[in-house]
């Protein structure tokens, strides 16, 4: 059940905003994940999709998250869920966005997808990061900004995850040199880009198939990249058709090498698992790094 709490400011919201909306709100329990909880709630003829969470254990998540929504929906590249309300009851944040009607994937839902995402990387920034910090999952992700990728890289992504998961005791020191080792190389295998507007968590469970048979991007955690580093994180986790990566490559050419990279983009989502989950991902981050 919806904490009562947060049912009164929805229905404040709703008599204020909505008020054509009539009736009491009714609520279905969702999955939510390991983070939130979930409810698809419906007022009068409108159905939504509420998520919340303790106020009190990732603060500001869903400003940021709405704020993310926000900016992919203003490019109008991809179809992103509308923000509809989102703050603080008591003990609670919540987030209010419009429900995504689940559809059928089309015959070419891939390439669609691939073309779509490839027209989201055109949206350029002068540098890499982006004007708040936000979240990746549970944990903070910083995002001050910078003139080249390669040290937006190392140092908002890489090294603060080293750095925590040394701390918390979940790499060894070995671990910490082979990662400072694989720093002095990373300048000879990415190349210079320009910053681009990033989903940067882009993997199959961060996207619906809405009822257009289209894909809609949910739970971003945005900022100006590399467009690779979408590409990368979409081969984690059982990865997308080869249809995408075709597509994606004609619409958006991808530099000579760009298969041999996704490893070294993956290692901050890996690192992230890590620190998440613990040791069960560290294999897959020592595969990459052993090389160094």
């Amino acid at each position: 059940m919806i904490p009562q709490q947060i049912l009164n400011s929805l229905n404040d919201f709703f008599t204020k905003q909505l008020s054509h909306l009539k009736g009491d709100i009714l609520q279905h329990s969702l999955s939510g994940g390991s983070i939130n909880e979930a409810f698809r709630i419906t007022k009068g003829k409108e159905r939504f999709f509420l998520k919340y969470n303790h106020a009190d254990l990732y603060p500001g998540m869903f400003e940021k998250e709405a704020v993310g929504l926000k900016m992919l929906h203003t490019t109008g590249e991809i179809d992103v869920p509308e923000v509809i309300h989102f703050g603080n009851s008591g003990d609670y944040s919540f987030l209010l966005l419009t429900y995504i009607e689940q559809g059928k994937e089309k015959s070419n839902f891939w390439m669609e997808f691939a073309k779509q995402l490839a027209a989201l990387h055109s949206h350029k920034a002068p540098q890499f990061g982006l004007d708040y910090d936000n979240y990746m999952g549970s944990l903070y992700q910083h995002n001050t900004f910078h003139n080249r990728w390669i040290n937006f890289f190392i140092q908002e992504r890489l090294e603060r995850q080293v750095r925590l998961a040394r701390d918390r005791g979940n790499i060894s020191s070995a671990d910490v040199s082979a990662f400072e080792r694989l720093y002095k190389k990373l300048e000879e295998i990415f190349p210079e880009t320009k910053p681009s507007l990033v989903h940067g968590d882009l993997w199959s469970g961060n996207f619906m198939i809405n009822e257009n048979g289209l894909p809609s991007l949910i739970d971003p955690a945005v900022y100006y990249g590399h467009p690779e580093v979408d590409i990368a994180m979409s081969t984690l986790f059982g990865g997308f058709a080869d249809s995408f990566y075709e597509t994606y490559n004609q619409s958006n050419p991808l530099e000579k090498g760009w298969q041999q990279r996704l490893d070294y983009y993956n290692l901050y989502p890996l690192m992230i698992h890590v620190n998440l989950f613990g040791e069960s991902y560290l294999r897959a981050v020592r595969r990459i790094i052993q090389k160094f």
